[in-house]
């Protein structure tokens, strides 16, 4: 069990999504990244930013013929980190419920 940890860099909305997105997969190519958010570039690769600089994902460009593709991955730094969010975001709920 991932101990509860609210972390600021996961919580903002897109990157939430991103993160959740990728938890489900080993890897996934920018552009359906961007389709599922349904965001533009712009604003996915400003989030992926942040995210890699915390070492939660990481980027992978790969020549497929004539044009280039762009893979995300969430790093196990980005899995503990996502886990323990979740966690805490779960406790919080927790704490709301029992007070009804």
């Amino acid at each position: 069990m991932t101990d509860p940890a609210f972390d600021e860099v996961i919580h903002a909305p897109n990157r939430l999504r991103i993160c959740t997105t990728l938890a489900t997969v080993d890897a996934m190519e920018f552009s359906v990244v961007r389709d599922v958010l349904a965001v533009s570039d712009s604003v996915l690769s400003k989030h992926v930013k942040v995210l890699q600089a915390a070492s939660y994902v990481s980027v992978t460009k790969v020549r497929n013929g004539s044009h280039p593709r762009t893979w995300l991955a969430l790093t196990p730094e980005g899995r503990d980190a996502l886990a323990g969010h979740i966690t805490e975001l779960r406790r919080i709920v927790e704490m709301t419920q029992a007070r009804k």
